[in-house]
């Protein structure tokens, strides 16, 4: 998978807009498949005009519970953003997860800006799941 600090560096080289969105395209065909079998109700993101699945697991470390996630989308623009998701959150503890700001790094990066209003819901949307299951964790350990 494509590290964050790679994703931003190759984001400020990009000038115009449709390098970008094809490079976003390609973050989503380098993310490793989900399993079909957590394609369920349980794991998609409510929220989004697409189909997105995040799967979570947790284990235990130093600094509390660490979250890893898996992700998925029918549609290729969207499974770009979830691996750029997945490249800022996965690996990440709870309490890490819960002080970084996606929406942030979306903008900084100058993404956000070009996204429908149906990806920015969904985007938001994700983020939401991402950090529910974050605080879900913290409060269970």
């Amino acid at each position: 998978m494509t590290k964050l600090d790679d994703i931003v560096e190759n984001f400020a080289l990009l000038d115009e807009w449709d390098d970008r969105y094809r490079y976003v395209i390609e973050l989503g065909r380098e993310l490793p498949p989900m399993a079909e079998a957590d394609h369920t109700e349980a794991n998609k993101v409510q929220g989004c005009a697409s189909q997105v699945w995040l799967k979570t697991k947790i284990s235990g470390g130093d600094n509390g519970p660490v979250l890893t996630f898996d992700g998925d989308s029918d549609a290729h623009i969207v499974r770009g953003l979830v691996a750029i998701l997945l490249a800022l959150y996965s690996g990440k503890s709870a309490r890490d997860i819960l002080a970084t700001d996606a929406l942030a790094l979306f903008d900084r990066i100058g993404l956000r800006e070009n996204l429908t209003p149906q990806r920015s819901n969904g985007l938001r949307s994700m983020v939401e799941r991402i950090r529910a299951e974050a605080d879900a964790a913290l409060a269970a350990a």
